[in-house]
């Protein structure tokens, strides 16, 4: 019979490797906050849009963005614009996208003569697709919230 040592293995070691799953999901949640609030901060220009309750938030592959503000003053995709230049502006975009569409946000307290004013200009360069951006009525949109 002989006695012998028995043989001890060692001790596991400690992983010392980052765990980088918390991590990814962390970095995946930011991204997708991003996503939804990058399209809110895109417009810099502060509007009190009209409220109805077939106001429904949509964007098309080709698309413009008029803004009158308060003043009247036209912003085609956040630059402000004379008359003359907003003409050119639709005249040169619908030679060279005849589909585009017009997303016409105008203030509350806008006249309606000058709403009219810009939609000619947007119809008289040959851009047939206009669209009026207003919010959703607080009834719609405490039926969406539900």
């Amino acid at each position: 019979m002989a006695f012998g040592r028995l043989e001890r293995t060692s001790a596991p070691q400690p992983i010392s490797d980052i765990n980088m799953t918390p991590l990814v999901d962390v970095m995946l949640v930011l991204v997708v906050i991003f996503i939804l609030t990058a399209p809110l901060l895109a417009s810099s220009i502060r509007l009190d849009l009209p409220r109805a309750d077939g106001a429904v938030p949509g964007a098309s592959p080709q698309s413009i963005t008029l803004v009158v503000d308060k003043a009247g003053q036209v912003f085609l995709n956040d630059q402000s614009l004379t008359q003359g230049a907003l003409a050119q502006a639709l005249a040169e975009t619908a030679a060279s996208q005849p589909d585009t569409e017009v997303h016409l946000r105008a203030d509350a307290a806008v006249p309606y003569g000058r709403v009219v004013e810009i939609m000619g200009a947007a119809h008289a360069a040959g851009l047939q697709r206009i669209g009026f951006v207003a919010e959703p009525s607080q009834a719609a949109a405490a039926k969406n919230q539900n």
